[in-house]
């Protein structure tokens, strides 16, 4: 009886544990895929795995709620003042809270403006780039990783941030 509980226990282990680098694999891909969606203006493949009633605050603390709304203002900024920008996205943290449920944190760097400069109340630092902090919180559905809160803040001035690796 002893034998096969601990059995089973190193099972689960092995499951779970493989599990969470499957999990972990999915997010990083969803993060790989915003990059490379962000770098074409492509709003329709950057907003994919929002969530229907995910929430967002954009770089101005504007608040939004669901896919639509999230989809429609990548779309206002593909084709206006993020046009032709480039996106970098380096994670600092992803966390499992739960089975079902990760925090993701990352640093981003958006170059390419063009001269009318990056969006009213945000800078560039001196390499020409708008820097942010970008913090998603994702839910495992249906098997399906859904970004349900989306909070994005740019990088102050005087502000000490990593240079990417």
């Amino acid at each position: 009886m002893k034998t096969s509980l601990i059995f089973t226990a190193l099972i689960f282990a092995t499951v779970s544990a493989a599990q969470g680098k499957s999990d972990e694999a999915t997010i990083r891909n969803i993060l790989q895929e915003e990059v490379a969606a962000w770098n074409k203006g492509d709003a329709q493949v950057y907003s994919q795995h929002f969530a229907a009633d995910g929430t967002f605050t954009n770089i101005l603390g504007m608040f939004f709620t669901g896919h639509q709304a999230f989809l429609d203002r990548h779309e206002e900024i593909f084709k206006g003042m993020f046009r032709g920008t480039v996106l970098r996205q380096d994670v600092v943290s992803l966390r499992f809270v739960r089975r079902d449920a990760a925090v993701v944190e990352t640093f981003t760097w958006i170059s390419g403006f063009p001269a009318s400069g990056p969006p009213p109340g945000t800078h560039l630092d001196p390499n020409g780039r708008l820097r942010t902090r970008l913090l998603q919180v994702m839910v495992k559905d249906a098997g399906e990783w859904k970004i349900v809160v989306y909070h994005n803040v740019d990088v102050k001035p005087r502000v000490t941030a990593p240079e990417p690796q």
